[in-house]
């Protein structure tokens, strides 16, 4: 029996008007509601603008969009669906304690 012990952070970080960030939107989008649903149930997706934080625009604005699972860099510039999937259930597995 496994209990799942905690939620998958995915943030994706961008700015408004940026074609590669709608993008990476969409395949977050599709990749999760994709997910098995005791994986998607546990996803919380955040969109963050490097406009809206200086901190955020100094590390980021080369290489928006990026994704971030549970705060450690995925992917920049391109995200690829198969590798976000891989990525999110290695997040889950991780997430959960066999009992």
């Amino acid at each position: 029996m496994r209990t799942v012990t905690s939620r998958i952070s995915l943030t994706v970080i961008g700015k408004p008007d940026c074609h590669l960030c709608d993008v990476a939107h969409d395949i977050v989008e599709r990749v999760v509601a994709d997910l098995p649903d005791h994986v998607a149930d546990r996803v919380d997706i955040t969109e963050l603008s490097i406009l809206d934080d200086p901190a955020l625009y100094e590390l980021w604005w080369e290489k928006i969009p990026v994704v971030l699972i549970d705060e450690d860099l995925h992917a920049h510039w391109r995200v690829s669906s198969e590798g976000l999937r891989g990525a999110i259930l290695t997040a889950s597995d991780r997430a959960e304690v066999r009992s």
